[in-house]
């Protein structure tokens, strides 16, 4: 597994949690769903990635995270969960919302740069 993989699988773990979450909540529709710069959510997602907070998060990050998060209410109170590969759908949904990786990510010493 690689890292992009193990980071994508924890960012979806986190969006079917607070999904399912929002419905044992009693939350009724997707657009209800609002993600803000302190909700839980944000925390988590930004202390897993960006732990010594040495990144400037997007500004996109917070709409991506609130989209996931609306896709997995509709899939998982729509029942697609019950079949095999229902999260297929909403990686491809998702993958249009990505940003290009910046060029300073790709440097070999990018981590050392941040200290």
């Amino acid at each position: 597994m690689t890292f992009k993989t193990a980071s994508r699988e924890f960012y979806y773990i986190q969006m079917e949690k607070y999904a399912r979450q929002a419905i044992s909540e009693g939350l009724k529709t997707a657009d209800d769903i609002h993600v803000a710069g302190d909700s839980e959510l944000y925390r988590v997602l930004n202390l897993h990635y960006n732990r010594n907070n040495h990144i400037e998060v997007p500004p996109n990050f917070r709409y991506v995270v609130e989209q996931t998060l609306r896709e997995f209410f509709r899939a998982i109170q729509g029942g697609k969960d019950a079949e095999q590969s229902w999260k297929k759908s909403i990686y491809k949904v998702i993958s249009r919302l990505d940003d290009p990786v910046p060029e300073y990510f790709k440097s070999p010493n990018f981590l050392e740069q941040l200290e």
